[in-house]
């Protein structure tokens, strides 16, 4: 186990090295001039103010030089200043992040809890119209964009029954009631689609394990039908089922842009899409590693709970 280990986080480092340097080098190849962004077109005219805050920036290194002062400052775990209003990126990153993790924590716990039931149900209950109404179900969720399943969510829950807000941002502290109120809407327009996959998981991965010769002779020897269901098919069953769940919590983190434009929800995604606008480096550097490394941590994560779940993995 501990090779096992040792193995995915050597794996999860070297990814998050190739991560930091293409991040680097597409940001470079990316058209349009930041200084000359984030001065505006008056300053932008003057070529001694561009020199200068070039200078001050570092971009008038060569490029080598910019990529090892890069690597040294990720190394002590420094991401830089924003071109745009020289405000710490670490501190603009650590404000947003919360917010984002945690409608997607929200979202996944609910898409988990949704998905897992109704692919239950629908396994179960194969060959019934059960099966193929949870299957339909499944199928609408999946076909429907976040920005669909999100606009519907407005107009039913917000404009029609008037049940949440529409949009908007409060902190946890100010007033738990109205923070919660407002985290509703976004975590169902992400979890609805999320559990739409889930669901067709669980199903398929359930029925490949009830046609096991091991069920039905489990069955055959009379043991009760809850204990085969859950102690034996289901666990059986679980290793795609949190392989799905682990890949879409990490790609939440990243996917959430739609979501947070569209009910006003302060999170880094949003500070990741202005970033860019502004083509302002040290912000989008930042964003996307953060990013990364979650996505990665959440991977390995995985692999090390398949290898505490399934000892073939080991």
């Amino acid at each position: 186990m501990v090779r096992f280990l040792t193995k995915r986080i050597f794996i999860a480092i070297v990814q998050l090295f190739v991560v930091a340097s293409l991040v680097f080098l597409f940001l470079r190849l990316m058209p349009g001039d930041p200084v000359k962004l984030a001065l505006g077109s008056e300053k932008a005219a003057d070529p001694e103010i561009v020199a200068a805050m070039e200078k001050q920036l570092g971009l008038d290194q060569p490029l080598l030089k910019q990529y090892t002062t890069y690597m040294s400052d990720l190394a002590h775990f420094h991401l830089g200043t924003s071109i745009t209003d020289r405000s710490s990126v670490m501190e603009n990153i650590m404000l947003r992040l919360p917010r984002t993790i945690e409608i997607a924590l929200v979202s996944i716990i609910i898409a988990s809890i949704v998905g897992i039931i109704m692919g239950l149900i629908a396994a179960l209950k194969w060959r019934t119209f059960t099966d193929f109404f949870m299957t339909a179900m499944a199928a609408l969720g999946i076909s429907l964009p976040v920005f669909v399943m999100g606009t519907l969510l407005i107009v039913i829950f917000s404009l029609t029954l008037n049940w949440f807000p529409a949009s908007g941002y409060i902190d946890f502290v100010k007033d738990p009631i109205k923070h919660i109120q407002r985290l509703i809407l976004p975590s169902l327009a992400l979890a609805l689609g999320l559990a739409a996959s889930i669901t067709r998981m669980t199903r398929s991965s359930m029925l490949e394990v009830e046609s096991k010769e091991f069920v039905q002779t489990l069955r055959a020897k009379g043991l009760p039908e809850r204990m085969v269901i859950f102690k034996h098919s289901f666990r059986n069953a679980i290793i795609p089922i949190i392989t799905i769940i682990g890949l879409q919590l990490g790609s939440l983190i990243g996917g959430t842009v739609l979501v947070e434009y569209l009910f006003n929800w302060p999170g880094i995604s949003t500070l990741l899409v202005k970033a860019v606008s502004y083509r302002d480096y040290p912000t989008v550097q930042g964003c996307i590693l953060v990013i990364s490394v979650f996505f990665i941590t959440v991977n390995t994560l995985v692999d090390i709970l398949y290898g505490l779940l399934d000892p073939r993995v080991r």
